[in-house]
């Protein structure tokens, strides 16, 4: 087995544990983001409205859809960056520059968006599904939620987002472009001072750094894909409903479910590097030493 796919393996394993951990945030700031009138709970008020509207199992509505999603967004990802990487890291070079790093972010985050989008669509219809306080609906398992979408939109309905969801390919292209280039920079001052190598903390301190560096720039957009992808009809593109937020609510609705996004993020990152890289090197311990 190659590292490549060891790698994708990997990154689709850390991603089920970290979604897994950190879910009920992710709910919520979902929610939040797709919200159009002025709200301004906090994370405590917000798991309070929905434990007394839909109980505990209310805050992973949609977590299926989730942890398919991030196994297969992060399955797809690292295997396209770690391919992507080695074509750069020809020569006996250690590690990337900016620019290489750039491209190959923007490889794996195309393939990743296009492959997983539908995945995201039905996780956020199932997030959305009983925000009207006045709706009787259960909350909607994955194959019910996949049928909704169907009936009401067609096929179609499954790459709502698409346009802000490609943009947002910037997100793991800051994300990993920043921790390359501060591991690179830790790695080196390591040598130097003979230290040894990274450790799993190490990884959880970057990809928790490099993770609130991407969102805090690239949080816009965020809530314009949660809106598309909710099936909001009142926008007529990504460029419309940039316009329409900012006329009906002014710059704060852009930022709406922030607070809990930015924890969930960095704590999700934090989790995924740390948790990765480990499984990475225990899956290729055991299959160095499996008998060939």
């Amino acid at each position: 087995m190659n590292d490549s796919i060891m790698h994708a393996m990997a990154g689709a394993g850390g991603g089920v544990l970290a979604m897994t951990a950190t879910y009920p945030l992710v709910f919520l700031s979902t929610r939040a983001a797709v919200k159009t009138q002025s709200e301004n709970k906090s994370v405590y008020q917000a798991v309070m409205e929905v434990l007394e509207r839909e109980g505990v199992l209310g805050l992973y509505s949609g977590l299926s859809s989730s942890l398919l999603g991030i196994a297969v967004t992060n399955g797809v990802y690292y295997y396209f960056y770690e391919r992507s990487k080695g074509i750069f890291l020809t020569g006996g070079k250690k590690g990337l520059t900016t620019i290489e790093s750039i491209l190959t972010g923007l490889i794996a985050g195309s393939a990743t968006t296009i492959i997983s989008n539908p995945l995201w669509v039905v996780q956020t219809s199932q997030a959305v599904h009983t925000m009207d306080p006045n709706t009787q609906t259960k909350n909607l398992g994955f194959l019910e939620t996949v049928q909704h979408i169907l009936a009401k939109f067609g096929m179609k309905g499954f790459f709502r987002g698409i346009g802000p969801a490609l943009v947002l390919v910037v997100n793991p292209v800051i994300q990993y472009s920043v921790f390359e280039q501060l591991k690179n920079i830790l790695a080196s001052r390591r040598k130097l001072r003979r230290r040894g190598g990274l450790t799993d903390w190490d990884f959880f301190v970057l990809g928790a750094i490099s993770k609130l560096v991407a969102t805090s720039i690239t949080y816009p957009y965020i809530v314009i894909k949660a809106r598309l992808q909710a099936g909001a009809t009142k926008y007529k593109s990504s460029l419309n409903a940039l316009a329409t937020i900012l006329r009906d609510e002014g710059i704060e609705g852009l930022y709406k479910g922030m607070r809990s996004k930015l924890l969930q993020s960095v704590l999700t990152a934090a989790i995924l590097f740390a948790f990765q890289r480990r499984i990475f090197l225990i899956t290729k311990a055991a299959l160095t030493l499996a008998p060939k």
